[in-house]
This record gives C-alpha cells, structure tokens and sequence, in this order.
C-alpha cells in the first residue's frame, strides 16, 4: 500500500491521495484471514456452510457459531471476527422483527441485504467508528424464491447464485464456478458444500477446524436450521472421500512424471 505510514490510514473518513479508504481494506484483510464461509442458491432453497477455524482443542465444541438463524427464514454465515459478526446478526435480526412488527409480512431478501448494507457502510463515514471486520451472507426464501446476499466490509451489498468469504475464498469461488446451481438441490448442494469446504482449507496452517452447514427449503419446513445429523455426516463423508480421491490422483500424477 504506497501510502501507508502517511497518516491517510489513521481516520476511516480519510481517502489516500489515490483514493483509497485503508481502513475498509484493513478490515477486509481480517476477513481475508478468517475461515472460508461460503453460500450457494439451488433451485429449491439456500445451502450455507462454515470453516471455523478451530485455535485451541480446549475450546467447547459448537461453541461460537459462525451461522446463525436472523430470523426464522433468514440464516447467516460470517466469515471475519466473531464479535463483529454478534453485532451484525443482532442488526439484521432487529430488521427482521421491526419489518414484521410494521408491515405483518416477512422482511425480503432485498430490503434486509439492503439494511444490513447500509448499516454496514455508515461505519464508514466518521472517524469516530471502524469498519465491521466482517463479511455477512445471508440466505432466505422469499416470496420470489431462493435468495442468497453478500455484504462487505464496504457496506456494498450484491445478490449471488453463489459465494465465498474468508481465506479460502479463491479455492471456492472456482469449485463453486463448476456447479450447475440451477439443477441441483438442497440435499445434493449440502454435500458440495461441505466438498468445497474441505478443498479449501489450509491443512499446513489450520489443522484444527470445525464445519458448520445449514439450509432452508422445503425438507426444513421453509425455516432456516442446521441440518439433520444423518444428512451432515454423509456430507462429512462424502468430502473426505472426494478430497482422499484427489491426493490418489495426484500422487498418480507424480509418479507418471
């Protein structure tokens, strides 16, 4: 970053003479080095699933969920810092009781995402705030179908088929590229996403992590929960079995060589 140690990154209201805001790329780099969140939208509902990266073996297992229910349709998983991401998700959920509370219907995917954004984006404006260190998707079903958002640290808000977050990002993006959303459903994208998952994580550097996934459709009533055991461990299995089939592939490839 050329200029860093000018004083241009001291204040988030101050733009670099490159026009740059250093405080919103800081946080993203928090998000950059957490554990990969990611969404997928499938033709009859919205698959989300979680890296928690897991620091200490002493730590309660399912502790500090890193998806979260916002509201009974409306799930959302972070990647970021976990007290960034309590603040957001008490937001979004004081969004969705408030629309309810006024207009008797549920919030939409849209306005939420919007809300949710705009919120994000004014702690951006002055310098006595930071940035949220967090990037949300949020997934529900609405009255126009399977909706799947993704906020920025920015406050910039975009509707996806399907998306990523966290030190994975890249690695999951391209897996998620192969995909034909359209014509899968929510069983089969729970085990693509829990495939994706594991593609992604950095085993060298993380050997520690905890998988999280969730989904809302027809199987789970149109509310969002976290799915049935039975189906998580043959998700659980059918990662670890596609991710032993790609090493055999590519120690073949190494002794072809």
């Amino acid at each position: 970053m050329t200029s860093i140690g000018t004083g241009y990154d001291l204040s988030v209201s101050t733009y670099s003479p490159d026009g740059r805001v250093f405080q919103v790329e800081y946080a993203q780099k928090a998000v950059d080095n957490s554990g990969t969140a990611l969404g997928l939208r499938v033709k009859d509902g919205v698959v989300l699933a979680v890296e928690k990266i897991k620091h200490s073996r002493l730590l309660v297992p399912h502790a500090n969920r890193r998806i979260m229910t916002a509201g009974k349709h409306i799930g959302v998983a972070t990647a970021g810092w976990i007290s960034d991401t309590r603040h957001l998700v008490k937001r979004v959920r004081d969004e969705a009781r408030d629309y309810r509370s006024t207009y008797k219907v549920d919030i939409p995917a849209k306005i939420i995402a919007e809300r949710t954004g705009m919120y994000a984006q004014a702690y951006t404006l002055y310098s006595a705030v930071r940035p949220f260190g967090v990037s949300t998707i949020i997934g529900t079903v609405d009255a126009d179908g399977p909706q799947l958002y993704m906020i920025e640290p920015s406050g910039q808000y975009v509707g996806y088929r399907g998306c990523a977050a966290g030190k994975g990002k890249q690695v999951a993006k391209t897996e998620i590229e192969k995909l034909n959303l359209d014509q899968m459903t929510a069983r089969e994208a729970i085990k693509e996403a829990a495939r994706i998952i594991y593609a992604a994580h950095d085993d060298s550097k993380d050997k520690l992590f905890e998988l999280e996934l969730s989904w809302i459709c027809a199987e789970s009533n149109g509310l969002h929960t976290h799915v049935p055991q039975n189906l998580f461990d043959e998700a659980i299995q059918h990662a670890e079995r596609s991710l032993n089939d790609d090493e055999d592939d590519d120690e073949m490839e190494g002794d072809d060589e």
